[in-house]
């Protein structure tokens, strides 16, 4: 090869790397792109006698400036980093919504209470028991305003499920399609950078959407699974995800992969990071939430209820429920082929949990899943009692693998409704009342302290209770039995037809109190004083906690998820920037180094020139020579 020759070699290779040099300047601000690089090698040399003699430069390839483990870092971090992201902001709603000191459950709850103790105070006055209606009718609009606003929650997580396996789903199309490119690309032995990038480009999005794994196969494509391992794209093939109804609850979005025309659906949990997985993870928080809520309004409806119904209203009549709730919810699986119908209520609320239940039947035995901790229960029939939830087949015959999801507490607060608008209906008195008879000569005193619900069916008959001596006395009356020789001391209560008592002061022998009716006990404010003493009773959490401790407790839960989570969204953040950082030291395009190689491959360029200019020079010269002579 003549010098000539080998000086345009080198032109060409100075060209060649100030248009990649160009190109990585023009792509400095291009999301995903890589730096490229020429790589030269020299051509083979000419062996002479005084030995070999290059031949000038050859432009092997234009290569990306590219570290897989680094870029397969991010994608992690990446994942990681959305899901958190996405989970603390839908953490954040629940949390801001529960504890918001206006809107929030406590303050209607201290209302409703602060109203019976009021009407405790007068309980015949009329404005007194209107605000204890008001209250409950606040109460139960709190309720209801704080379980739709939930479901909006849950609609909210259907539809980022459902853009997600869209996202995901286009981007697993251009993939492929990407992949079968690259493949054809590669045959001609260089790589196609631009399009690696693109393909990059497309794996860190489908990672924001869930975590994936990335095999790179022999020919240059590119492989991509879930998680759980399923294929989504085999080199350009794309198996198509789907969000569909859970079969097991319809109100829920349940993600699965295409097989033809079938659906399968993952295995619960099978799915993480990305924002597939913050809404599948937020999902068993929110439900968990519902649930707690619903404990709450299960609870008080039931114990407010109760005793409500033992009272006596201003009119006279016996109490009615004051408020309503849904009982427990049985979703039967879609996929049944059995013909069984199940049936719950709730026997114990002080058992209740805030879980959700499978209940499984293998064609003998049934299996009770508690969803929570996944703690596991095995019947031979129905009906069984667990956690407080009674459990039956109501009708038709169960089939081998039908399956039932028993929600015990979800639809109460949704469904939390006052029952009584009319203020006369206020069961603030006891059905009953002691009396003392006139012609008592001691001291003593006896007065009602308690209806027990429910009501005895003989808690308004006739009693009477007489001293047959000033420690003893006997009881006598229509009820279990009629005791006779009791001991007396001051201050003990008695309880008989479902009433309790208490006596107290210095009876003297052959006196006698009367236990009956309460007839015109307008004033009487025994039973609103019961319905006070509900706010401090410790009737959920197994006798541990109050409705007002159950709903703090609620509040402190979500708040340390939402805290914690916001921490780990922090921290993970931190480590998306960190192998960023580390990639783009690698890959990333840095405009003084470019500026270099822009000076460098011009002096190359200029020098080469300036071979050729010369080469010319002595071409001419020996012209010259020979036309001399």
């Amino acid at each position: 090869m003549s010098v000539l020759s080998i000086g345009i070699s080198g032109l060409g290779a100075a060209q060649s790397g100030i248009a990649t040099t160009s190109h990585n300047i023009s792509n400095v601000n291009t999301p995903g792109y890589s730096r490229q690089q020429t790589v030269q090698t020299t051509n083979t040399p000419m062996y002479s006698g005084g030995g070999y003699f290059g031949q000038g430069v050859n432009i092997a390839s234009v290569q990306r400036a590219y570290n897989g483990f680094l870029v397969a870092q991010v994608r992690e971090a990446q994942s990681q980093s959305s899901q958190m992201d996405s989970l603390s902001a839908q953490l954040q709603n629940i949390d801001n919504l529960l504890a918001d000191p206006s809107a929030g459950l406590s303050p209607m709850l201290d209302n409703l209470f602060s109203a019976v103790n009021t009407v405790s105070a007068s309980p015949s006055d009329p404005a007194s028991r209107q605000t204890l209606v008001a209250s409950a009718q606040t109460l139960a609009s709190g309720f209801t305003s704080l379980s739709t606003q939930l479901t909006s929650f849950g609609d909210q997580a259907n539809a980022a499920i459902s853009q997600s396996v869209s996202t995901m789903n286009a981007d697993a199309a251009q993939l492929a399609q990407i992949n079968g490119q690259i493949v054809v690309a590669t045959a001609g032995g260089q790589p196609p950078n631009d399009l690696m990038d693109q393909r990059d480009a497309l794996l860190q999005d489908m990672a924001k959407q869930a975590r994936i794994s990335v095999v790179p196969t022999a020919d240059g494509g590119t492989n991509v699974f879930l998680g759980n391992g399923q294929a989504l794209v085999l080199g350009s093939q794309q198996n198509q995800l789907a969000a569909q109804a859970d079969p097991a609850d319809p109100s829920q979005l349940t993600v699965g992969i295409m097989v033809g025309s079938t659906f399968q659906a993952f295995a619960a949990g099978s799915v993480s990071g990305g924002s597939i997985g913050a809404a599948l993870a937020f999902r068993q928080t929110l439900q968990q939430t519902q649930n707690s809520l619903g404990r709450v309004a299960a609870g008080l409806a039931q114990s407010f209820n109760a005793q409500q119904d033992v009272g006596q209203d201003l009119n006279g009549n016996p109490g009615t429920d004051f408020f309503a709730v849904a009982g427990p919810q049985i979703l039967g699986n879609s996929n049944n082929t059995g013909s069984a119908s199940l049936s719950a209520t709730i026997s114990n609320y002080g058992a209740l949990t805030t879980s959700d239940y499978k209940l499984a039947y293998d064609g003998t035995n049934y299996t009770l899943t508690r969803l929570s901790d996944n703690t596991q229960q095995t019947f031979a029939s129905l009906p069984q009692t667990v956690d407080g939830v009674d459990i039956d087949l109501s009708s038709g015959t169960p089939a081998a693998g039908d399956s039932f999801l028993i929600e015990p507490t979800r639809a109460a607060a949704q469904t939390f409704t006052t029952l009584i608008t009319d203020p006369n209906k206020v069961a603030a008195a006891f059905p009953v009342r002691a009396a003392v008879t006139s012609a008592n000569s001691g001291s003593g005193t006896a007065k009602i302290t308690g209806v027990t619900p429910p009501a005895d069916p003989n808690v308004s008959q006739p009693v009477t209770i007489t001293f047959t001596s000033a420690t003893t006395f006997d009881i006598s009356g229509t009820g279990t039995g009629n005791p006779t020789g009791l001991t007396y001391t001051p201050g003990m209560q008695i309880s008989y037809n479902g009433w309790t008592a208490t006596l107290a002061g210095a009876p003297a022998n052959g006196d006698t109190f009367k236990v009956g009716p309460n007839t015109g006990g307008s004033g009487d404010n025994g039973n609103v004083n019961a319905l006070a003493n509900l706010q401090l009773a410790k009737i959920l959490s197994g006798g541990t906690a109050s409705f007002s401790d159950a709903y703090a407790q609620l509040v402190s839960n979500v708040g340390n998820q939402t805290a914690a989570t916001i921490s780990s969204a922090s921290a993970q953040k931190s480590v998306l920037t960190n192998a960023t950082s580390a990639e783009q030291s690698v890959s990333g395009v840095n405009l003084d180094e470019e500026a270099a190689n822009l000076l460098k491959y011009q002096q190359a360029y200029q020098a080469a020139s300036k071979v050729i200019s010369t080469a010319d020079a002595m071409f001419q010269s020996i012209l010259s020579v020979i036309s001399s002579n």
